[in-house]
């Protein structure tokens, strides 16, 4: 079945279903890209967006099927020799995935993965050319070069995720397939990386396929949009007119989510006087090496100080790489402090040692941005949720599991009967981050810091979790420090804003002065880079 002319992706009547799958993951999919098209494919947690991408580069789990018409550059990747297929991935289709750092090699430089890139792909250009192509792909996606040599754990969510935009498009492929591509970045550098990936369209005459839960981002940097739901396109057309009149009651449902998302959920305006979490002139800094008479240092938390009573909410934001991620995890006790305090109902837990910390530790919890990589794929929901009772040795076995149903059914999940014996990659992205949940309630915490924790969601389920952890701070009278790129989120859900740069606080307020009366310079910047919907 020959392509037809000017596209350069062309599905027909496709139908996927995975090995332990006993219904199709797509079923009836159509979707065509020509060359410089930008369609941007929406759709609810599960309804297959990720699985078109794993099709067409043919990364499925081996016994998978898929019957019907699928042709990327005139071919069939299906059958395509192995030779044949690694030169398509990335030469033919660059691929961004959703979560870097199960993407990147962990002993590898982020240079080396783009100079190992072109030494495959480029084998008769000199290594001068080679790392002159990696530096200049750096600067293109707003890495310093002082990061040639650092490694993917030593780069921030949103470096690792740059790097992995600079890797998909350092071949200059005529398709980028961009799967939540800018998940882990704040608005500021979304936009960023959104017009250089619209820049590459345009100059290599280049399609766009981007998949995101993000209505406002996809009409913005795109001009097509598809609604996509159990595994078939139910409407396409213009970003506008699916934005502003969705026909489809699953586009309906989506925009609901988004503008629940952004106005519903207000803070709760009462908290008591009490500081349950306070800091005071936290200091974290990274060697980058030097001499040991003069070392380099890199200042990723710099004099921050601020405080949380019960039931209030602190909204933490920032751009990428500004320290967000490293004062998370010096709270934690998971990075090295060099100087400052954190009381923690008023002890100082930077002075603790043993049991007295260990014990002290359990009021402080944390929900990550990412629940499949914080929960052990080989343990089921209800011991993920009882592991901490029993380490603490707070209950018996028997009563641990009868406190984890108790949970489950607390953040959502019922019957717990019909979730607790199964395994993480059993359930959707939404419940993950429910189980996550569960689990950091588990000690009964005081304060629960939400680093990224709705960030890879759609914005339906986004809507249920932020509802969810609204739900249960009242219930529970719990401190949150909601950890985001999305000043949207921040400024709807929190009760105060800190607004951080280069590991300082450089602007506090609530959501309402910051919107619209932001005063430094990087607050500016991110009010403007917001996605409102029209």
């Amino acid at each position: 079945m020959p392509i037809s002319s000017g596209h350069v992706l062309q599905i027909k009547q496709l139908r996927m279903r995975y090995p332990s799958c006993h219904n199709w993951t797509l079923d009836g999919l159509d979707l065509s890209i020509a060359s410089g098209d930008r369609l941007a494919l929406v759709g609810p947690s599960g309804s297959g967006k990720s699985t078109i991408a794993k099709a067409v580069l043919q990364t499925v789990p081996q016994g998978s099927i898929c019957i019907g018409s699928l042709l990327l550059n005139g071919k069939d990747p299906r059958t395509l020799t192995r030779s044949s297929l690694r030169a398509l991935r990335g030469e033919s289709v660059g691929l961004v995935f959703q979560d870097p750092m199960t993407r990147l090699n962990p002993l590898m430089t982020a240079g080396g993965h783009l100079l190992d890139t072109f030494k495959a792909h480029r084998p008769s250009k000199s290594s001068v050319w080679r790392r002159r192509k990696a530096e200049d792909l750096f600067n293109r996606v707003g890495i310093s070069l002082e990061r040639f040599g650092a490694y993917p754990h030593e780069l921030s969510g949103g470096m690792r995720q740059r790097l992995a935009i600079a890797l998909a498009i350092a071949l200059n492929p005529p398709l980028v397939i961009a799967d939540e591509p800018t998940t882990s970045l704040d608005v500021a550098v979304a936009n960023q990386i959104m017009a250089e990936l619209r820049k590459l369209c345009e100059d290599l005459g280049s399609a766009l396929l981007l998949i995101t839960h993000d209505l406002s981002m996809a009409a913005q940097w795109c001009e097509r949009m598809a609604i996509l739901d159990q595994g078939r396109v139910v409407e396409e057309g213009s970003s506008y007119q699916l934005i502003t009149r969705p026909q489809s009651a699953i586009g309906k449902r989506l925009l609901r989510a988004v503008r629940a998302r952004e106005g519903e959920i207000r803070p709760i305006k009462d908290s008591p006087e009490t500081s349950l979490l306070e800091v005071n002139r936290l200091r974290c800094w990274h060697a980058l090496g030097g001499r040991p008479w003069r070392r380099k240092w890199l200042k990723a938390v710099e004099e921050v100080s601020f405080q949380i009573r019960a039931g209030e909410s602190l909204g933490l934001v920032g751009t990428s790489g500004c320290g967000k991620t490293t004062l998370c995890r010096a709270l934690m006790g998971l990075t090295p402090v060099r100087g400052g305090e954190v009381k923690l109902q008023g002890q100082n837990l930077l002075k603790l040692k043993g049991h007295s910390l260990r014990q002290a530790r359990r009021s402080l919890q944390m929900v990550f941005q990412d629940p499949l990589a914080c929960l052990n794929p080989k343990m089921t929901v209800v011991n993920s949720i009882v592991d901490p009772l029993l380490i603490h040795g707070l209950l018996s076995r028997s009563e641990a599991i009868q406190r984890a149903r108790v949970l489950l059914q607390q953040v959502g999940l019922t019957p717990p009967e019909a979730y607790q014996n199964r395994f993480p990659a059993e359930l959707s992205g939404g419940q993950q981050q429910r189980v996550a949940i569960a689990r950091a309630l588990a000690l009964d915490p005081k304060v629960l810091i939400c680093d990224e924790s709705v960030s890879m969601l759609d914005a339906e389920i986004q809507s249920e979790v932020l509802a969810l952890l609204r739900t249960l701070q009242r219930r529970l009278g719990l401190a949150l420090l909601l950890i985001t790129h999305d000043l949207s989120i921040a400024t709807s859900f929190c009760n105060r804003v800190i607004v951080l740069e280069k590991g300082r606080i450089v602007e506090e307020g609530t959501g309402e002065e910051l919107l619209h009366s932001p005063q430094a310079s990087i607050t500016r910047k991110l009010v403007d880079a917001c996605h409102w919907l029209p």
